[in-house]
């Protein structure tokens, strides 16, 4: 019963963690778009950037430039032999997340803003950068954000 508690805790912080990502706009149909931008579509892909996790607890890449209104495919491995993860967000998102994820280290995300994995694996995020400004981007298992695994993205007109 107490675990049954737990996921049921988790899976509220969770979403609630998650609502900026939903708001959307209802007008020409259900977009999911945050003070980051929106999931892009890999038709509309401006340019692609990789990145290797590793586990020296760094990104290959730290400080990312990319233009108001492109849609980028951020392809992502992981190097090392732990689990490792790519979550763009506001400093204040990524903060939240993280403390969800260190009383719950084994969730798996499965967000257009966020991929996991395994050691050795590769994946993409595609993401539309539809407002200007700061996006954070970090890894966001127990001790990983701590240790420096994160990352900026300047979105520039």
């Amino acid at each position: 019963m107490k675990l049954l508690h737990s996921l049921c805790v988790a899976s509220c912080l969770f979403t609630i963690s998650t609502i900026g990502f939903a708001a959307g706009d209802h007008a020409g149909g259900h977009h999911e778009q945050s003070e980051i931008g929106q999931p892009g579509s890999n038709k509309k892909v401006s340019r692609t950037i990789r990145l290797e996790a590793s586990d020296n607890m760094k990104f290959s890449l730290n400080d990312i430039k990319v233009k108001h209104g492109e849609t980028i495919k951020f392809i992502i491995t992981n190097m090392g032999k732990l689990k490792h993860e790519f979550s763009l967000g506001t400093e204040k998102e990524l903060k939240e997340h993280y403390e969800v994820m260190k009383k719950f280290p084994d969730m798996e995300h499965d967000e257009p803003s966020k991929i996991t994995l395994a050691p050795g694996q590769s994946g993409e995020v595609i993401w539309k950068f539809s407002k200007t400004g700061i996006v954070h981007f970090a890894c966001l298992h127990p001790g990983h954000f701590d240790a420096g695994m994160k990352g900026i993205i300047q979105v520039k007109k």
